[in-house]
């Protein structure tokens, strides 16, 4: 049985790859509605953001597609999809902000991390990104070899 005391482990799980294929122009953090184990499995650590990206629909509603919450491990016949759309709660200000912007030619909206709060909600930043050309990922990764090269010396 736990103590009042213990502090569960953080959960913080990142896309390393969107940064290396976008740029971000601007960033946010959204609520996320789960489904009954959905929030289980998060605390599990069983999620991959890869793949993922969002789009609005008819209504305004922003909800975020491709984000793979694996089947809790424990869960009975009552368990997720584990590829479902999910609806993303962001207040109407930021989704105006983020339609408007969104409509502009080459840019996507993608998840950056998906945590968990000190009250216990999963929450995922999202960012308004444009997609790097060949020569931007080049040159960023010239610039990285370069910052290392500099700390050992």
């Amino acid at each position: 049985m736990a103590k009042k005391d213990d502090k569960p482990a953080i959960i913080n799980i990142k896309n390393r790859r969107a940064s290396h294929e976008y740029t971000f122009l601007a960033k946010y953090d959204a609520g996320v509605m789960l489904q009954g184990t959905e929030i289980k499995s998060i605390r599990e650590g069983n999620v991959n953001l890869s793949d993922g990206y969002c789009t609005f629909d008819h209504k305004g509603d922003l909800w975020i597609h491709s984000i793979r919450i694996a089947p809790y491990s424990l869960g009975t016949y009552n368990n997720h999809d584990a590829m479902r759309a999910r609806k993303l709660l962001l207040n109407k200000r930021e989704l105006k902000q983020l339609a408007g912007k969104s409509t502009d030619q080459g840019l996507t909206i993608i998840p950056l991390r998906l945590f968990v709060t000190d009250r216990g909600f999963a929450k995922i930043e999202i960012a308004l990104a444009q997609g790097k050309k060949l020569f931007d990922k080049r040159n960023d990764l010239k610039e990285k070899a370069q910052k290392r090269d500099m700390e050992r010396l």
